[in-house]
């Protein structure tokens, strides 16, 4: 994998493939495919518009972040992802803060949270762009405060949507987990991806 500081896309060929987010996890599942890419950030404040659905929020902006770096990377398929999590129709976004984590384990401690997750592959030579909206659920046990507070302590999962950071010690803290894509919870649907890039000529099957 290369980062933006390497030589751009344009460079690598027309099928080059540009992720659009500095986010580790992401970075990390896109690396499962074994395909050549670069990271970059798109610079897009992640605001929502007045009225907008959870669902349509997440689909604009992982579009809009590919579109952020389609002059920079002109002959790349860009990849753009956005992350919600849903708590009874209210978001839940990235705590920040150890208090605000445990603020939102205490409220989502035998419920269920619903993570909504937009996807886009944006050919940047012809300005095509393909999203999709892929959803997940997590139910989680009823949690007392010594295990959200040491939870807190240990994974400090205060970049992650709801505090649930699923690929570490988050998973013990769930009764259960529902949807398609699991990899839809940790922010990059791979299954949808790999999709989605075989329509724009990649097979990452077929190097």
């Amino acid at each position: 994998m290369k980062t933006d500081s390497e030589p751009d896309a344009k460079a690598a060929g027309p099928r080059a493939l540009v992720l659009a987010s500095t986010s580790p996890y992401r970075r990390a599942l896109l690396e499962r495919l074994g395909y050549p890419f670069l990271t970059a950030n798109p610079g897009l404040e992640e605001v929502p518009e007045e009225g907008e659905s959870a669902a349509r929020m997440v689909t604009r902006l992982a579009e809009a972040k590919a579109r952020a770096l389609a002059s920079r990377y002109p002959g790349a398929l860009i990849i753009g992802s956005d992350q919600m999590a849903v708590l009874d129709g209210v978001a839940f976004g990235k705590p920040g803060t150890p208090e605000r984590a445990e603020r939102q384990l205490r409220e989502a401690s035998g419920r269920r949270v619903d993570f909504l997750t937009g996807l886009c592959v944006l050919d940047a030579a012809s300005g095509t762009a393909a999203t999709v909206c892929v959803p997940y659920s997590v139910h989680l046990r009823t949690l007392s405060e010594p295990e959200i507070s040491n939870y807190v302590r240990r994974e400090q999962p205060h970049d992650c949507a709801g505090s649930l950071k699923s690929e570490g010690l988050g998973i013990a803290l769930f009764e259960r987990m529902e949807g398609g894509d699991p990899t839809a919870l940790i922010g990059l649907p791979l299954i949808q991806l790999t999709q989605l890039l075989r329509r724009f000529g990649i097979d990452v099957l077929v190097p």
